[in-house]
């Protein structure tokens, strides 16, 4: 493999593995610590602002293949953080109210 292809690789690598993070950190996949949903959207947003940043610092240095994975990832995480911020909190399962008889 060329030096070229396995830096292209790894590329992809490392921007899905942070997508991965930052779906992870938004509540949309299990913990694979805890296997149990967690929310972090401070985390969330800081992993997306790393990689407008890397954008950014490579904008003019990547091929198509790897500015479109790049662009796609961010804006479906972006979408995800938005989505996941309009949520309501889930409420405790002692204040829910009984549902009524009809």
């Amino acid at each position: 493999m060329s030096e070229e292809r396995q830096n292209e690789e790894m590329f992809r690598g490392l921007v899905i593995s942070l997508a991965a993070a930052t779906m992870q950190h938004l509540g949309k996949t299990l913990s694979p610590v805890t296997n149990k949903i967690e929310k972090n959207l401070e985390a969330a947003q800081a992993t997306i602002d790393m990689l407008d940043m890397l954008a950014a610092k490579t904008k003019g240095n990547l091929g198509d293949p790897e500015v479109k994975l790049l662009k796609s990832v961010l804006a479906e995480l972006k979408m995800n953080y938005v989505e996941t911020m309009s949520e309501k909190p889930a409420e405790p399962a002692s204040e829910k109210k009984p549902e009524q008889a009809g």
